[in-house]
């Protein structure tokens, strides 16, 4: 149970990124009065929150409809989480944790960024996506697992929302350094994670004869 948590909470934090959120978010709400700054967090992260419940609850029945084995989703979800860990240790963006350059040059001239790009794909990006079914489907058959994950999930979001409400507190104590050497840590630590999720794929899959 502490280990479905320990995996649930660091895959959730490295993929949501709570701090890199709030950086982007400073940025793009620059000229924002605190009223507005503080809606379009709450509502960006509530969107989010629907967003990456439903790939929660859904992500079962989508993967059953589709035909997908979960050692396959292991191996294809650790690779995903390997690329987005390789990112965040070279402090690189491609957009899987992220808004890519071209989305975020779109959001400066939208009035409201709550949907777009805030809570997609800001927060509820293809690697948040992916990681919750991910372990959704590897706490199969425990409800007591499965429910650890989505506490997991509103925790980390829940952090996401402060670290937005905070965000301008955060990025100038911090600086860019700062969120670069976070980034790193846990960049390291998915990594590791991921490894370990395309092992069990692969371990699982019955590609590899034990003696």
């Amino acid at each position: 149970m502490l280990e479905t948590a320990s995996v649930a909470l660091a895959t959730f934090l490295a993929t949501i990124g709570p701090l890199d959120a709030a950086a982007v978010f400073a940025v793009l709400t620059g000229t924002y009065g605190a009223k507005q700054r503080r809606y379009c967090a709450i509502r960006g992260v509530l969107i989010a929150t629907i967003i990456l419940l439903l790939f929660a609850l859904a992500g079962d029945l989508m993967l059953r409809s589709l035909g997908i084995s979960l050692p396959a989703l292991r191996a294809a979800g650790g690779i995903l989480l390997l690329l987005i860990s390789i990112e965040m240790v070279f402090a690189r963006s491609s957009g899987a944790t992220s808004t890519t350059d071209e989305e975020e040059t779109e959001a400066t001239t939208r009035e409201d960024i709550a949907v777009f790009p805030l809570a997609t794909p800001l927060i509820a990006g293809p690697g948040a996506m992916g990681a919750v079914i991910l372990l959704m489907a590897d706490a199969q058959g425990s409800v007591l697992h499965q429910a650890i994950v989505v506490v997991s999930l509103l925790a980390i979001l829940l952090v996401t929302l402060i670290c937005l409400l905070l965000a301008s507190q955060l990025t100038r104590v911090l600086g860019l350094t700062g969120l670069h050497v976070i980034s790193r840590v846990f960049g390291v630590l998915l990594a590791a994670l991921a490894v370990q999720f395309i092992f069990d794929g692969i371990g699982g899959s019955g590609l590899i004869l034990r003696d």
